[in-house]
């Protein structure tokens, strides 16, 4: 039996076209225009001109739906990946901040427990550790108490207790011992990234000659230009750009960066090279005044208003509060980025990004059928995960 999407507007990496999708068990068999070949049994959904991409990938969240994925429980991881579902992610990147020991070890357990029991939710293929090797210039609202150099013993602890669960890992390239651990990281199949960084030019070209080829939320917590005896030294955020094959990530909520410089890095960058990401935190997908980042045992206070979270003396964002529908409203709304290329940066750049483009990420014959449909104004409707239907409806069926 095969699932035919008819009449929908088709997302595809470099257009939008009116044509069909079909699928059959757990990925896409056809795509095209016109109206497909029907069999006995087939479950056909006309989407009547609703939009039909692939799902969602997000590389960088802290959680959603009041649970924080460092609640180290495979309940908040669960609770946390549903409610991202419903705002059409379907690969999620569940990530960790600087904490204690115990503390990551026990996200990783939380991690590895959801993936056996949760159904109907967002595939987790690993962790992304933001932490705990980062700079303390650079630390935003991460608790500096638990942010330290990289220690061999405790990173391949980390790296051997995960099995394979860790995917990413955000580092500071300018701490001693950082190469060495980024080439470790390359070795075990996982994607290094600098972030909360104080790095200048010449260490950013070390740092990408070693395998770290993205950059975290670009613009927060990162150096700039600087300017010493009348010379002037490009940071991370100058050094993204100057490095062509640096992919980078930006949190596209409307509050962390302006629309113009979200604008920017889109056109400066291009797509393939610009992933959006929400960097969420608990209160994502709630209407609340306070909530917690990190743990709810040891994590920090924050308050939310203007629609993003600030730290309770407002000179800092806290993170973002935003699911990834808001990102391409922004993207395509505000910042007047094509559709298209709104959905490649939420979908196949960062798939690319985490080695998963062949797999995820857009509509080809062959791929994993993870789609959502959603109207003009981002509103997700239907969500598709591995060829089934795991949220609401995609419309009419027969």
């Amino acid at each position: 039996m095969s699932i035919h999407f008819v009449n929908a507007a088709v997302i595809y990496p470099d257009r939008v076209e009116q044509g069909f999708v079909t699928v059959e068990g757990h990925r896409i068999k056809a795509a095209g225009t016109g109206l497909p070949e029907t069999g006995p049994g087939d479950q056909v959904y006309d989407l009547r001109g609703k939009y039909l991409s692939p799902g969602f990938v997000e590389i960088h969240s802290h959680g959603a739906g009041g649970c924080d994925f460092m609640d180290g429980t495979a309940e908040a991881v669960i609770t946390a990946a549903k409610t991202h579902l419903q705002h059409g992610t379907t690969t999620l990147f569940p990530t960790t901040l600087a904490a204690s020991r115990e503390e990551i070890l026990n996200s990783i357990d939380g991690l590895r427990l959801a993936r056996r029991i949760m159904t109907d939710g967002p595939e987790l293929p690993g962790l992304h550790m933001e932490g705990p090797y980062l700079n303390r210039k650079q630390k935003g609202a991460i608790d500096e108490q638990y942010i330290r150099d990289p220690q061999r013993e405790e990173y391949e602890e980390f790296i051997f207790y995960g099995q394979g669960a860790i995917s990413r890992w955000t580092l500071a390239p300018e701490l001693p011992g950082a190469m060495e651990f980024a080439r470790c990281l390359r070795d075990h199949g996982i994607v290094p990234s600098m972030g909360h960084t104080d790095v200048e030019y010449g260490q950013v070209l070390e740092a990408y000659h070693n395998g770290i080829n993205h950059v975290t939320h670009l613009y927060s917590a990162m150096s700039g230009m600087v300017r010493r005896g009348g010379f002037r030294y490009p940071g991370l955020i100058e050094s993204a750009f100057c490095i062509g094959d640096l992919t980078v990530e930006v949190i596209a909520d409307g509050c962390h960066l302006p629309v113009e410089i979200l604008e920017m890095v889109y056109r400066l960058k291009g797509p393939d090279k610009v992933a959006l990401t929400c960097d969420s935190m608990r209160c994502a997908g709630q209407n609340v005044k306070e909530s917690v980042l990190g743990s709810l045992k040891n994590g920090q206070r924050v308050i939310i208003e203007d629609d993003v979270a600030k730290m309770p003396d407002r000179t800092a964002f806290a993170g973002s509060i935003a699911t990834d529908d808001r990102l391409v409203r922004v993207m395509y709304h505000q910042a007047r980025v094509p559709l298209w290329d709104c959905m490649r940066m939420m979908s196949l750049t960062p798939a690319s990004i985490m080695g998963l483009a062949d797999q995820v990420g857009s509509i080809m014959p062959g791929k994993t059928a993870n789609l959502i449909s959603f109207d003009e104004d981002i509103r997700v409707n239907g969500v598709m995960v591995q060829g089934s239907v795991a949220f609401g409806s995609f419309g009419a069926g027969k």
